[in-house]
């Protein structure tokens, strides 16, 4: 037996212990049929490409050969017991990152960026293994980010600084004080505003309460006033998910027909308002069928619009920018609104996280600096002043928070600084009920809080569920449609979010448990699979139904049939139903994973951790769980432990995208690969 042939029997081992996908023994298997490698590299070939398609399972782009060369255990979070049983059958591997470099690029399924391309399916740039997919699209993501950033628009600074004016100053409420401004610097959303109306494309971060939506509403205004026809300006709002695009355009609706009451005549925002159109999904955005992996618009047959601002853009994984980049003509106007702390993307790469990643420090140069002095009279304070590329002057940070000021705020702080010790002290402070701390828990305590909430802090379903029995006569559609928006309402007050999505701590089982102690308190009746009350998150996109992967919906009788159901949406401020039986692809909600969560908000959130924290459970997913949160938040863990460990795990994707993006990269030819 030759010893790849014996690696994969160790493969085998390893994905019966669950620690290895069977796709990642598969693609290995399949490179090592595309052509035979020399004795000394097959092996490692083997390893590589079945840890790279594992790491990619697991939201990476790409393999590091020094991570894979320094420590693999501390790569996969495997026991060491695993990695030295895999070396007995593999033999000596490459001894650091030169040698494993030198080893792939021998073989004939790795093409090395620089070589004669003939198309393999890996990639090797300098010291990353790429999918060539991945390197495909993280190179169109590089190229385009860096060239849109430096595609600057000529615009009147006395012109922007007038409107400006207007739109922070007229009479606004949510203007801060003076001591407040000279505590917190310059005017961050004044100066998000400034930098994106000249930018091909901008970034607006922030965490929660900053004030994303609301600088972008101001932006749009902007635009409106500064156009030379703004009549003829088209508009775009997108998101990942269906909740959080509908979310986005309810936000800007209000923002703006505030912001229109208070500027009178001084500027028509009606017409705006007006021709702003619904937001969606970037999937509908881009033509997405469900058939096919293909869009509709692509470089080919690109989108037909001006301004594009995408909410929650941490959640858009790699695929989907680089086809929302190729997609996008290169006059149109981008700006990506999210937190680049919150978690990944579910699929591979963290685009925003990499594309903003030093916006704490800012790094503007000199000429942005006095652009900014000139277009809104802010000041860029002096440490902020270190000349990064394009993509920096691009970027802003909003850095106060209207919304997290208290105690929710304080945990979240914490818990994004690394501090485990203040966010157990911040839990354990007795002086305010938004928060609460059940540890140790058993499952019962979580059950308990899930039908009656936590003293003080109210939350759990119990309050839906007493609405759900006040149904008023289905042949009174009004009265009916008000209370089913009154009972999707009543739902979002409070959640559940895991961690983890199997076992007693994770969605499915928590699901299971809390539906059987819905129906123990008579709270349900569950008489098959479409019961009435049952609330579903839709897990694939349905574009025939209208539904989206995200949407989340309450099972109710059909008023026109009674022996039918539907399943009701609220979608912004508008009730529609689709029939049950159309809805193929749904799951129970009461417990829904933090992850799905992105885009939500709920007044009371109840998050579980298990008893383990593993790769998963790491600072981002618990500062995301976290801020869903808007007035209460209980910690909901077996052991106290997990917190800190979690704390102190930082979520670090293999990427290439920093690097790329420093390069000077010829962008059609990186495009055509």
């Amino acid at each position: 037996m030759t010893q790849a042939n014996a690696l994969f029997d160790g493969f085998d081992t390893l994905a019966e212990a669950g620690l290895l996908r069977r796709l990642g023994v598969s693609f290995a298997r399949f490179i090592a049929t595309l052509a035979p490698a020399p004795a000394a590299v097959a092996a490692p070939l083997a390893l590589a490409s079945a840890l790279l398609s594992e790491l990619e399972g697991r939201g990476h782009s790409c393999l590091k050969l020094d991570e894979l060369a320094a420590d693999p255990c501390a790569l996969l979070g495997w026991p060491r017991e695993h990695w030295d049983g895999l070396l007995t059958h593999s033999g000596p591997l490459p001894r650091d990152a030169e040698a494993w470099r030198v080893a792939l690029a021998s073989c004939e399924q790795v093409w090395t960026v620089g070589s004669e391309d003939r198309r393999q399916p890996l990639v090797l740039d300098r010291d990353r293994l790429y999918l060539r997919r991945y390197w495909k699209n993280e190179t169109l993501v590089a190229c385009q980010a860096a060239q849109r950033a430096a595609q600057l628009r000529d615009v009147d600074a006395a012109r922007v600084r007038r409107w400006l004016d207007l739109l922070f100053d007229a009479g606004e409420p949510e203007s801060a004080s003076p001591a407040e401004a000279s505590q917190a610097g310059p005017d961050w959303q004044r100066l998000a505003c400034a930098i994106a109306v000249r930018g091909g494309l901008s970034i607006i971060t922030g965490g929660p309460g900053t004030g994303k939506t609301y600088t972008v509403a101001r932006l749009l205004a902007l635009l409106f006033a500064l156009a030379d026809d703004p009549e003829r300006l088209r508009i775009a709002l997108a998101a990942p998910t269906g909740k959080a695009a509908a979310r986005l355009k309810q936000s800007i609706d209000d923002a703006l027909g505030g912001l229109a009451g208070r500027l009178g005549n001084e500027l028509n925002l009606l017409p705006l308002l007006e021709r702003l159109p619904a937001a969606g999904t970037l999937h509908s955005l881009l033509g997405a069928r469900p058939d096919t992996r293909a869009l509709r618009h692509h470089a080919g047959n690109p989108l037909d619009i001006d301004v594009l601002i995408v909410d929650e853009a941490s959640m858009v994984h790699l695929e989907m920018m680089a086809a929302l980049l190729d997609a996008l003509p290169s006059t149109t106007m981008l700006i990506l609104l999210g937190d680049k702390d919150q978690l990944a993307s579910v699929e591979a790469g963290a685009v925003l996280g990499d594309l903003c990643f030093e916006a704490q420090q800012g790094r503007y140069a000199p000429a942005t600096a006095q652009y900014v002095l000139a277009a809104c009279g802010q000041a860029i304070p002096d440490n902020m002043l270190t000349a990064g590329d394009a993509l920096a002057q691009q970027t802003v940070m909003l850095r106060r928070s209207r919304r997290f000021g208290g105690p929710i705020g304080k945990l979240a702080t914490a818990v994004n600084d690394g501090q485990p010790e203040q966010a157990a002290a911040c839990l354990h402070s007795a002086a305010d009920p938004a928060l609460g701390w059940l540890e140790p828990a058993r499952q019962a305590d979580l059950l308990a809080l899930a039908v009656d909430g936590r003293s003080g802090a109210g939350g759990g379903y119990r309050g839906y569920l007493e609405l759900l029995q006040q149904m008023p006569q289905a042949h009174d559609p009004v009265a009916y449609e008000a209370w089913a928006k009154a009972l999707l309402q009543a739902f979002d007050a409070f959640r559940v979010l895991c961690a983890v999505r199997d076992g007693e701590w994770g969605v499915a089982g928590i699901n299971q448990a809390i539906e059987q102690r819905l129906e123990a308190a008579g709270l349900i009746r569950r008489r098959g699979e479409w019961y009435t009350g049952r609330p579903v998150m839709v897990t694939r996109n349905d574009y025939g139904a209208g539904v989206f992967n995200g949407d989340i919906g309450i099972t109710l009788p059909d008023p026109a049939r009674a022996d039918s159901r539907r399943v009701y949406f609220l979608n912004g401020e508008a009730v529609r139903s689709v029939l049950a039986t159309r809805l193929a692809d749904v799951e129970t909600a009461y417990a829904m994973t933090v992850h799905k969560s992105q885009g939500s908000e709920f007044r009371h959130v109840a998050m579980v951790l298990p008893p383990e924290a593993g790769q998963v459970v790491a600072r981002e997913l618990v500062y995301t769980g976290i801020t869903r949160a808007r007035e209460f938040f209980t910690l909901v863990t077996p052991a106290a432990a997990v917190l800190e460990a979690a704390v102190l795990r930082k979520t670090q994707r293999a990427s290439g995208l920093r690097v790329l993006l420093g390069d000077s990269v010829d962008a059609p030819a990186a495009a055509d690969r």
